[in-house]
């Protein structure tokens, strides 16, 4: 049977099509190559949905979550609403559903007949198997990308291979994006601060030093970030 596609072509023009005899590190290339032309992190997780339900055998639909120790779990990027509801309807169940064992687990595969462990919400909505691959992991919280599909036993071994390949470069991806948004973010933060230095300084009649420790005071004392008070001085200072 060959792989289906739901993601049109124009999205993704510079993806080999995944058909019989194809090169896997051919096609895995380009998509990094996508992942990495992503800026922001959830950019990345947008774009690794879409290339999961092209890339993974068996794929209908996909989605990345964050879960927390409590079992809350937040869906952060989907293909379709099915997976939304597939994913919220878990953390209402009372029994830890199968995504629980990526605790332990950077694999999982669940089939609609393990009602015990979440297969049963599977059937009901139309869904028949599930692979849940692990993107990071730390003592707090998982982040997961889980495909589904509406065929039974759809993800073999040799689909869960593609995952676990694919779900590495989206790991990649996703710390790269994130440092970059970090940077941008601190360099953000620090013209910011500047500003308001500034401002205080002209206000003031203070050299720097006084100005920016006169700033940090403020935001000990009134239990704001320097960040957050900085911005307010300039938008303060813009203002009509």
């Amino acid at each position: 049977m060959p792989k289906r596609f739901v993601v049109a072509a124009s999205e993704f023009p510079d993806l080999p099509r995944f058909h019989a005899g194809y090169e896997l590190a051919e096609v895995l290339t380009a998509a990094a190559q996508q992942l990495h032309d992503t800026v922001t992190p959830h950019s990345t997780m947008h774009t690794a949905v879409r290339l999961a339900v092209t890339l993974l055998p068996g794929a209908d639909h996909a989605g990345i979550s964050v879960i927390e120790r409590s079992h809350h779990r937040r869906t952060v990027a989907w293909t379709d609403e099915v997976v939304r509801s597939a994913e919220a309807g878990h953390t209402s169940g009372a029994q830890a559903p199968y995504w629980g064992h990526l605790w332990t687990a950077p694999v999982v595969r669940l089939e609609d007949s393990e009602a015990d462990d979440g297969g049963a919400l599977l059937a009901e909505l139309g869904l028949r198997s599930a692979l849940s691959l692990r993107l990071r992991a730390d003592r707090r919280r998982l982040t997961v990308l889980t495909a589904y599909s509406r065929k039974p036993r759809a993800f073999d071994e040799a689909a869960t291979r593609v995952g676990r390949l694919f779900t590495a470069h989206v790991s990649l991806a996703l710390d790269s994006a994130t440092v970059r948004e970090q940077l941008t973010e601190a360099m953000r933060t620090r013209d910011l601060i500047g500003q308001a230095t500034g401002i205080l300084m002209e206000r003031m009649d203070m050299d720097a030093a006084e100005a920016f420790e006169s700033l940090v005071k403020a935001s000990q004392r009134e239990n704001i970030k320097l960040r957050d008070l900085a911005r307010r001085i300039v938008d303060a200072h813009n203002a009509p």
